[in-house]
């Protein structure tokens, strides 16, 4: 029977979104790095941008914690296979602190790891304790470990911020809301670590002004207890599976690829901006991105185009989602209303809108068995296909996303978190 293993955790979290988690979550794992400590990193729930930033910031993969999409188990292997040699975890909550079901209190509140609010200190002074008090009472069994100040105006303004806590309430510091720290974002979210050309220089700054308020002293040791480990069988052994990775697709879950290679698979990584022709492979992967901002350049790589057409023709595995299912349309319609013939596979076409369209957990039960995952775009597709299953969102929210069928070419928007049903993930990727 493995052991339980102990290593210093905190979970940051906010009264909302928009506060700065992912700019604090980063300037925390970079000043600890920084001071030559292993950091590893998580995130709670479905996000593919944040944790671009987090394993730069820390220098480690990133995985998301979620007790439905990814599971308790799951969750907890993930956390005592990285307490085997870090030094502190940080996990970067979703949305605010209890927002959602499961909330990230609940998965603060199921693994003990304590909560770090992080509150948005702009325009705020005395009330900022009332709000801190608030969280940190709200849910009386939730473990709290104190409040961080972003945004902070100056040293006046972190003064008067710490000093309206009361009850004993801990002050971790504040973060300065100076240019150069906070980063940017459009309207999936932040923007990728790949196109920050001066990402290690805003995280080192971070860092550094978060240090200059703080102690960084770890936090206490949470015990986290051994899961009931399984080896998933090989039942992907030989399969050569093409991944579209590039400025237009680049939302992967790292457990996804993991779980690929674990049951066997050989990943060869593809662009279907820049590459000519495909690698040569049994599968085709086609994750969510940014195609709308990249599709005049897609539509003109015709011989990439026609490549993914004759792998479809012969018969070959293909799973696209979200991003990837937009490029299998006929067309592709940008927020400026520039049109892109794309591959033509899927009859249809899709158009970009400011506001978003779907937001859920789903769960959607195919005929190899029933993944979970999540939806989340701001495109809207028309088309006459009839879809092949439908997903469920456990909160009732605006989703039941179609699934699309023709031959082996499996689409959706959803984007599946393979772990949640390894045998269904192979069986849509096999041969």
């Amino acid at each position: 029977m493995s052991q339980p293993r102990h290593c210093p955790a905190v979970l940051i979290a906010a009264p909302a979104s928009g506060q700065g988690k992912t700019t604090v979550t980063a300037a925390l794992a970079r000043l600890h790095r920084n001071q030559g400590r292993k950091v590893r990193v998580f995130k709670c729930g479905p996000d593919f941008l944040d944790p671009m930033i987090l394993e730069r910031a820390s220098g480690a993969p990133v995985y998301q914690l979620d007790l439905w999409m990814i599971g308790a188990d799951e969750s907890r292997r993930l956390l005592w296979e990285a307490a085997v040699d870090a030094d502190l975890i940080l996990i970067e909550g979703v949305m605010g602190l209890f927002d959602g079901t499961p909330s990230s209190a609940d998965l603060a509140r199921h693994f003990g790891v304590p909560v770090l609010a992080v509150i948005d200190g702009t325009a705020m002074a005395q009330t900022f304790g009332a709000l801190a008090l608030g969280l940190a009472r709200y849910q009386p069994d939730l473990p709290f470990a104190g409040v961080l100040a972003n945004r902070v105006g100056s040293l006046r303004h972190a003064q008067l911020l710490e000093g309206s806590l009361t009850e004993g309430l801990r002050w971790y510091g504040g973060l300065s809301r100076e240019r150069g720290i906070e980063l940017p974002s459009r309207h999936l979210g932040l923007v990728q670590a790949s196109e920050l050309n001066d990402l290690d220089a805003r995280l080192d700054a971070a860092a550094e002004a978060l240090g200059a308020s703080c102690d960084a002293a770890l936090p206490p040791p949470v015990s986290f207890a051994a899961p009931l480990l399984q080896q998933p069988a090989a039942t992907l052994a030989g399969v050569r599976i093409g991944v579209a990775r590039d400025e237009a697709f680049a939302f992967l879950y790292g457990a996804n690829l993991e779980l690929l290679r674990n049951l066997g698979a050989h990943l060869e990584f593809f662009s279907p901006l820049h590459d000519r022709e495909l690698p040569a492979v049994d599968s085709l992967y086609l994750p969510g991105g940014y195609p709308e901002l990249h599709h005049h350049a897609l539509a003109a790589n015709a011989p990439m185009l026609e490549a993914i057409r004759a792998h479809h023709a012969q018969g070959k595995p293909l799973l696209a989602e979200c991003g990837g299912m937009l490029y299998l349309l006929d067309a592709l319609t940008d927020v400026a209303g520039e049109r892109a013939a794309l591959l033509g596979l899927l009859s249809g076409e899709a158009t970009m809108q400011k506001r978003l369209a779907a937001l859920a957990l789903q769960a959607v039960e195919l005929p190899e068995g029933t993944l979970r995952g999540h939806t989340y775009h701001h495109s809207l597709t028309s088309t006459e296909l009839e879809p092949i299953a439908r997903g469920l969102s456990p909160n009732g929210g605006r989703g039941n996303e179609a699934v699309y069928r023709t031959g082996r070419l499996t689409a959706s928007y959803v984007h599946f978190y393979f772990p949640s049903n390894p045998d269904a993930a192979a069986a849509l990727l096999r041969p």
